[in-house]
């Protein structure tokens, strides 16, 4: 049986790990081609690094498949009743915070990942066994083979009660993983890694965590660290999960990469989310609209982007009738994420799936990636459990083989995002035809006008003196006709109004954010459409 955790030992535990979040350990190691510890015997984040470069040395070898009948025949019912039985927990964590759960293969996780325990510095397998399920069919798991095997794992802890364990992690599925912070439920998922993202000729690649290391928390230890082995047709990689439980769950992720080939366009930091309607979604094509009693669903509703020099852009997501792809040139990129914004349960009007509860994920670099792009896709859906957002750090020039390629970030689960700058933010957008509805203004051809709210950091105090205050607006391929501002003391702010002039399936784009004394008072709303020729 679990030792309680008292109150004041989690209040305790939380507030130490706020001061630990710097470089992680093993990115600095890593740089510095060291192994972690004194002992090479040990297992250590090296360990997982030289695997990785053998590896990398070797022929891709395509994952088998080799599932029983009555395995390969679950559908999505059939396999999520297979439970795992945790006692005694295998992690045998002294503080009695981590405990393993497992998820066996079948439906669409049906390649094997391979387990180990390490304790005290030794790694040993966790073997498969039937007799740690429990199939919801007693004779169900009579005749599985003995060496089957697991299709990934996840983590609890008590993150919202003392009373009960909370899912904080899980990893399934090639390099996919999600994780919470307190109230928070599962939405984006965040990836190890993504190559050839926004092609259109559909040859991305999708790496795959095909091996993991979960090492035991010492007594005191403010965290819990995951390893793991990658595989894809291009590269093999080692990575380093140190994982803080908190109110906005924070993890330090460090990865060394080896390539066979040279690969370019190679994907950091990769996020994976869904949207398919919101308030900046709805105009006048029939393809677009949806028999639908919600306002909006989406896991995610924007793009933000934290730029070398402090500047801030805000990019709402939408649902395009084809595929879109935008890129944003950074250089010394401090930040960027998938952010839920819009918290309110009205927006939403789902009582089961709570949208509004979905966890934005902030990635900070924890050194200088250089110059590169943020890559921005997104795919046209009509089904809410599709994933159609992906968005990724792209570096500038190859991965070149025969060498270390290593990088390190800190990703972090959080609310809405809004503490993260002190400027105005986008609080809404929408879109309308670019004149007033009966009258008499002139509407140009192919146009479109896009309404922008903004509230927050100094808006109310420059509400009392609107003249102070300018719209900055421009456009790229699309004609920038004329912009507006108009005090919004409703939310205590403003509501900036562009009209733009676009040429048929060309996809322009647009920003504007707001002035005052010269200096930005407001992040930079940026948003791209296309008015389609069928």
């Amino acid at each position: 049986m679990q030792n309680p955790v008292t109150d004041a030992t989690r209040r305790s535990f939380l507030a130490a790990i706020s001061s630990v979040l710097a470089m992680p350990a093993a990115f600095a190691q890593a740089q510095n081609g060291q192994r972690s510890g004194n002992d090479a015997s040990r297992f250590s984040f090296e360990t997982v690094v030289e695997r990785a470069r053998l590896l990398a040395e070797a022929e891709y070898q395509q994952p088998k498949i080799n599932l029983p009948p009555e395995i390969e025949a679950l559908d999505w019912d059939g396999w999520r009743v297979i439970r795992y039985k945790n006692e005694p927990d295998p992690i045998r964590d002294p503080g009695g915070r981590y405990k393993l759960g497992l998820f066996h293969l079948g439906h669409l996780f049906k390649k094997e990942v391979k387990l180990h325990l390490v304790h005290d510095g030794v790694s040993k397998p966790y073997e498969y066994s039937v007799k740690n399920f429990d199939y919801g069919n007693p004779n169900f798991g009579k005749n599985l083979p003995a060496n089957l095997g697991y299709a990934g794992f996840r983590i609890h802890f008590p993150l919202n009660s003392m009373r009960s364990f909370d899912e904080l992690i899980s990893f399934v599925g090639s390099s996919y993983f999600r994780f919470l912070g307190r109230d928070q439920k599962y939405g984006l998922s965040a990836r190890g890694l993504a190559i050839g993202t926004g092609n259109l000729d559909d040859n991305e690649e999708f790496p795959f965590f095909k091996e993991f290391w979960i090492e035991q928390p010492t007594n005191g230890g403010e965290k819990l660290s995951i390893y793991a082995l990658l595989d894809s047709p291009s590269l093999a990689g080692a990575y380093q999960f140190d994982i803080y439980p908190q109110d906005e769950t924070a993890i330090n992720v460090t990865a060394s990469l080896f390539s066979r080939k040279p690969v370019a366009r190679l994907g950091m930091a990769p996020l994976t989310s869904m949207f398919l309607m919101g308030e900046n979604d709805r105009h006048m094509n029939d393809r677009n609209k949806y028999d639908e009693f919600r306002p909006e669903l989406h896991d995610s509703d924007g793009l933000l982007i934290q730029t070398e020099t402090g500047g801030w852009l805000w990019r709402p997501l939408k649902n395009p009738l084809i595929q879109e792809v935008q890129r944003f040139r950074v250089s010394g990129l401090k930040g960027f994420g998938l952010m839920q914004r819009d918290r309110d349960y009205a927006n939403y009007a789902d009582i089961e799936l709570t949208y509004e509860e979905r966890p934005s994920y902030w990635i900070e670099p924890s050194h200088d990636w250089g110059t590169g792009e943020v890559e921005l896709v997104e795919l046209a859906t009509k089904d809410e459990t599709a994933d159609n957002i992906v968005c990724a750090f792209i570096p500038d020039g190859l991965v070149e083989p025969g060498k270390r390629f290593t990088f390190g970030y800190k990703i972090r689960s959080m609310h809405d995002g809004l503490s993260l700058h002190r400027l105005g933010h986008v609080r809404e957008t929408y879109n309308a035809p670019a004149g007033a509805l009966g009258g008499h203004e002139q509407m140009l051809d192919h146009s479109r006008r896009f309404i922008v709210d903004f509230t927050g950091g100094d808006l109310a105090y420059y509400l009392k003196h609107p003249d102070l205050v300018r719209i900055v607006a421009s456009a790229q391929k699309s004609q920038l006709v004329r912009s507006f501002l108009i005090p919004h003391p409703k939310i205590n702010g403003f509501r900036a109004m562009i009209d733009v002039r676009l040429e048929k399936d060309t996809v322009g784009t647009f920003q504007c954010f707001l002035q005052a004394d010269g200096k930005p008072v407001t992040e930079n709303w940026q948003y791209s459409w296309r008015i389609y020729g069928f």
